[in-house]
């Protein structure tokens, strides 16, 4: 019987795809995920099946978007009874773990927002209340000196090293283990000890945390050291790695504070380059030019080029400190016999608008730079370089993992495998949707934005509930999405089309699941 492959996924966050060596970046060096990718399929037309952090990992663990899921946007939790692909690879033999970042639940102790809604009847909520633990990611959890032990399996994980949280305030495992391994651990998490630099750009903060107790290497020694102890076992494993880099803050530590240069970047895209900007933009605009601040730490703004391009350069640092670690790993595994049997893949939850129309991190706004995010599969038993310019999403994620381990899909899942073009067989879709809700009302919507895409090979479609404007983009000639066509009656035709697949998804959402228990 021929061995079951390995599966290892690397995963950062908040990581666009053109921001990799082998995407064509000028400046960010990646050596290490380059070499992942000379060996694999990259996939140039990946998106998410939503731009934020919570509800896009949710699709890939379900193979199923935030509507059916119930992730609906950050701050919700995944059901404890949905399924997920890992729970199928561990019924069906394979050792499954997740290291670092989960975020499939809230890591945060605050109340839900809304709670005290005066429009609250005496029944607060459309489901009753479910039985077990949504409480693991809690900062509360991990206050005691020693490890707090996890309720297993966790979303189908068997074995769980958790990292919570950004940068260097990293919480879960991590900060237990922190804490152990630095002496002087509150002063080193102390603001006023922030190391001396010339940096004015929001949320960039150069910390006194060494690049070894950073959270980044301890994701990757544990990595490494669960690869060590397991390598020899006969069972398949199924290893997620996650790294809550590059996402804001903008704080990596030591040499990679250093390593780029702001004036080694450009803002190739300024806010002027819109041709007719959308009501959410020319309100970031006027926050930002009425100084008015960030409405909120997670939130989309607007800043000067000069700011923009300090973010970038730290943002630099982070995905390379990502990469080196990388490489560690990978030199760990194909120094053991699992490397002949284990496929590697590369992805992140969702991008960064990163400079784009002078805008910085995500938001309702779907652009390519939050939508469009690096993928990468290598197998060892099909070593062949190539690039897909196939229409791909978060959800197929889960569907080719089982696709490729020999194992069938659950019933609901939405995914399709990208086997054959990972085979270059002939892949076929005609257009992929992508989901947005929003858990608070921002950038000047009066209400929470819930916004649904359509993108094609040619045209990205994106409608605003209860808003009387949308966007249509030409990417054929627009790929930057500079030119709203929404009112050009020259493309009438094409937003009629483009409307009826949109409809054509959202009825194909209907939830299979469970299955009638009489027969039709």
């Amino acid at each position: 019987m021929k061995k079951r492959p390995n599966f290892i996924i690397f995963i950062t966050d908040q990581h666009r795809a053109d921001w990799l060596g082998c995407y064509g970046h000028p400046v960010i060096k990646t050596p290490n995920i380059d070499k992942i990718a000379s060996s694999g399929t990259r996939f140039n037309n990946f998106h998410v099946a939503s731009p934020v952090c919570m509800p896009n990992r949710a699709s890939l663990l379900t193979g199923r978007y935030p509507s059916q899921h119930g992730l609906r946007y950050n701050g919700c939790t995944l059901p404890l009874r949905a399924n997920t692909f890992v729970d199928v690879l561990a019924s069906s033999g394979y050792r499954t773990a997740t290291i670092g970042k989960s975020h499939i639940q809230p890591f945060t102790d605050q109340e839900p927002y809304y709670k005290n809604s005066k429009n609250i009847g005496p029944i607060k909520e459309a489901w009753k209340p479910e039985i077990g633990n949504f409480e693991q990611e809690e900062p509360g959890q991990y206050l005691a000196d020693g490890r707090y032990q996890f309720v297993t399996p966790y979303y189908g994980y068997q074995h769980v090293d958790m990292v919570t949280s950004h940068g260097d305030r990293c919480g879960g495992h991590y900060r237990q283990w922190f804490r152990k391994n630095a002496p002087d651990w509150e002063s080193l998490q102390n603001n006023d000890n922030e190391l001396p630099h010339n940096y004015s750009c929001p949320q960039a903060y150069r910390t006194p945390i060494s690049e070894e107790l950073y959270p980044t290497s301890y994701i990757k020694n544990q990595t490494i050291n669960y690869l060590k102890n397991h390598y020899k076992d006969e069972d398949p494993f199924f290893l997620f790695v996650s790294f809550p880099d590059p996402h804001h803050p903008f704080n990596p530590p030591g040499k990679y504070w250093d390593m780029y240069s702001p004036e080694d970047f450009e803002v190739n895209l300024p806010y002027e380059a819109h041709k007719n900007p959308t009501p959410p933009m020319k309100w970031l605009y006027d926050n930002w030019k009425n100084d008015s601040g960030q409405f909120s730490p997670q939130t989309a703004m607007m800043l000067d080029n000069e700011k923009i391009k300090q973010a970038m350069a730290l943002t630099g640092g982070m995905i390379s400190m990502v990469d080196d670690a990388i490489g560690d790993i990978m030199s760990v595994l194909n120094n053991s016999d699992q490397a002949k049997n284990t496929i590697v893949c590369f992805n992140s939850d969702h991008g960064d608008y990163l400079g784009d129309f002078n805008m910085l991190l995500k938001g309702a706004l779907p652009f390519n730079s939050v939508t469009n995010v690096p993928f990468i599969w290598s197998d060892p038993q099909n070593e062949t370089k190539q690039t897909s310019d196939d229409l791909a999403s978060t959800i197929d994620i889960s569907t080719t993992i089982l696709d490729r381990a020999g194992i069938g899909p659950f019933n609901g899942m939405k995914g399709k495998s990208l086997m054959p073009s990972i085979r270059n067989e002939g892949f076929s879709r005609e257009h992929l949707l992508i989901e947005y809700n929003d858990g608070g009302a921002r950038l000047g919507f009066e209400t929470p934005a819930r916004v649904r895409t359509i993108i094609t090979s040619s045209y990205k479609f994106n409608i605003y509930l209860d808003q009387d404007w949308g966007e249509l983009y030409d990417l054929a000639i627009d790929p930057s999405e500079t030119n709203n066509l929404w009112d050009d009656s020259n493309y009438s035709n094409i937003k009629a089309k483009l409307s009826l697949s949109m409809n054509q998804e959202l009825i194909g959402l209907m939830d299979e699941s469970p299955k009638s228990k009489r027969p039709a």
